[in-house]
C-alpha cells in the first residue's frame, strides 16, 4: 500500500511504495526485488528526508521496542534499536543514570540517535552520542547481521555512526550512560546583549559547567540572547516536587503563525522574561527538553511546513560567519522562531558522515516561504561555504551535492559501506540520483 509520510518538519512529505512494520530483531528483513530499496524509520524526528525513501519501503523500527539488560552498577544498557530516549529516561533516571549525551527532543530511537550521530547541550566535554556506543547489531539486506564495535568490524561502526541509515537497520546497541545523583539540574542563565558578548561569556561559560547553549534573537541587529548553562545536580535534601503539564497544538493553522510581527513579540518578550539570579534547581525535562512539553509543535507553522537550517563554522571563522549570517537574516526580512547557538569541543567525531566537528553551530528554523526561503537559504549556504562549514544532514531538506562533497570529505570512503538496497531523498538529491 503506497504511503504518504513526511519527517517533523513536514517538507516534503513524499509518497512511499510500502511501509513494514518491524517488531521481531531475530526476523529477516523483507526481501526486495532488483531495483526496490528501503530505509529504517524511527519516530520520524529528523527534518527534512534523511528518513525518507520516496517511492521506495521504510521499516518501521518501533515496534523493536524492548529493553535487554541493565547493569544499575555500571550503567551499560543494551536495548532494541527502537526504544526512545524518553523510555530510557523513564527506566534509568529513578536509578540515577543518564543519557550520555542527548539532543533537544527525547522523543528519537537509539537507532536514529546512533544513525545521525546526534549532539547535545554537552559537546565540548563529552563529545557526542556515537562516543557513547559500545557496540550494536546491524541487519544487511542479504540477511548477514554485523556485530560492530570500535574493536569488531570498526570500518562499518565508523561507517554506521552518523550513516544516515544507509548501511542497513541497527537492531540492537549497548550504550553507557552517565552517573546522576538525582533527576535535577543546577541551572544558571546569563544574559548578552551582542555577539562580541556571548563569545566572551561562552567561554567562560565552557570552563565552568558541563552543558551550555544559547537562544539568540536573530530580529535584534546586535545578537542578543541568552546563555543557559547547566549541570545536574548533586546529592541533596528533599527536591522540588515536579509535573510537566503538557500543552498540544490541537490543528493545523491554514498560514503560519510565525511571521515579522509574531517574532518580535516573542524574541522581546523571551530576552526581557524575568530569570533568576544565580543558580536555581530546574528538572531535566525542561532544561533538555523545553518543546517536548508541547505536543504537536510543529503545526504552528501551518500546513506547508517550515525547514530548519543547522551549520557548523570552523573556530577562525565562527565569529565573523556567525555575525554576517545573523546580518543576511535580518536584511531579508525573515527570522528564527527557534535561533540555537553553541559552541562544539574538539573531541573527533568517529563516523565517517557525523556532523558535529570544532567549531560553532547555529540551529534556526524558518518558515516554508518557498522562492524566498530558498533564496535565504542559498545566500547563507554562501556564508557557511566559504567559512569551510558543513551542513546537518539530518535537518536539512535541500542541500546541493555541491554543499553535501563539501561538508563531508569522506562521503566516497562512506560509500562503499552503504547497503546496495538502501537509499534515501537524502542520498540520492546529494549525488544527483533519479527518483527510484
Amino acid at each position: 500500500m503506497r504511503r504518504d509520510i513526511g519527517s517533523w518538519n513536514r517538507v516534503p512529505a513524499v509518497v512511499h511504495a510500502r511501509a513494514w512494520a518491524l517488531a521481531d530483531r531475530s526476523a529477516a528483513l523483507p526481501e526486495l526485488a532488483d531495483g526496490e530499496t528501503g530505509l529504517a524509520y524511527g519516530n520520524g524526528r529528523s527534518y527534512g528526508d534523511v528518513c525518507l525513501n520516496p517511492d521506495g519501503d521504510l521499516f518501521f523500527t518501533r515496534g523493536l521496542d524492548k529493553f535487554i539488560a541493565f547493569d544499575r552498577a555500571t550503567g551499560a544498557l543494551e536495548c532494541e534499536a527502537g526504544v526512545m530516549l524518553s523510555e530510557i529516561l523513564d527506566l534509568v533516571a529513578p536509578m540515577g543514570w543518564f543519557p550520555a549525551v542527548t539532543p533537544g527532543t527525547r522523543f528519537v530511537t537509539v537507532g536514529g540517535a546512533i544513525a545521525n550521530d546526534v549532539h547535545g547541550k554537552n559537546h565540548h566535554v563529552a563529545g557526542s552520542f556515537g562516543h557513547h556506543v559500545a557496540s550494536f547489531e546491524l541487519l544487511r539486506s542479504d540477511g548477514s547481521r554485523l556485530v560492530c564495535s570500535p574493536e569488531e568490524n570498526a570500518n562499518m561502526f565508523a561507517a554506521t555512526i552518523g550513516g544516515l541509515g544507509l548501511t542497513g537497520v541497527i537492531t540492537t546497541a549497548r550504550l553507557q550512560l552517565a552517573r546522576i545523583a538525582n533527576p535535577f539540574m543546577v541551572v544558571e542563565a546569563r544574559r548578552f546583549r551582542s555577539l562580541d558578548e556571548f563569545w566572551d561569556l561562552n567561554a567562560r561559560a565552557e570552563r565552568e559547567w558541563p552543558y551550555t547553549v544559547s537562544w539568540i534573537d536573530c530580529t535584534a541587529p546586535r545578537g542578543r540572547g541568552l546563555l543557559l548553562c547547566g549541570a545536574h545536580a548533586p546529592a541533596q535534601g528533599p527536591l522540588p516536587a515536579f509535573s510537566e503539564r503538557g500543552l498540544a497544538v490541537p490543528l493545523d493553522p491554514p498560514i503560519s503563525l510565525i511571521n515579522p510581527l509574531s517574532l518580535k513579540a516573542f524574541n522581546f518578550a523571551y530576552f526581557h522574561k524575568p530569570t533568576p539570579r544565580g543558580k536555581t534547581l530546574q528538572h531535566y525535562a525542561p532544561y533538555f527538553y523545553p518543546l517536548d512539553a508541547i505536543r504537536e509543535w510543529n503545526r504552528i507553522y501551518g500546513r506547508k511546513g517550515f525547514y530548519q537550517y543547522q551549520c557548523v563554522l570552523p573556530p577562525a571563522a565562527a565569529r565573523a560567519g556567525v555575525a554576517e549570517m545573523l546580518a543576511a537574516i535580518s536584511a531579508s526580512g525573515a527570522g528564527s522562531f527557534l535561533a540555537v547557538l553553541k559552541t562544539f569541543g574538539a573531541r573527533p567525531s568517529l563516523g565517517m558522515l557525523s556532523f558535529p566537528r570544532p567549531g560553532a553551530t547555529l540551529a534556526l528554523d524558518f518558515p516554508n516561504h518557498g522562492e524566498a526561503t530558498e533564496s535565504l537559504f542559498a545566500r547563507l549556504d554562501a556564508i557557511v561555504s566559504k567559512a569551510g562549514g558543513a551542513l546537518y544532514p539530518a535537518k536539512d531538506a535541500r542541500m546541493s551535492p555541491e554543499m553535501f562533497a563539501a561538508s563531508f570529505p569522506r562521503a566516497e570512503e562512506f560509500s562503499r559501506y552503504v547497503d546496495p538496497k538502501f537509499s534515501s531523498g537524502f542520498w540520492r538529491r546529494v549525488h544527483a540520483e533519479e527518483p527510484i
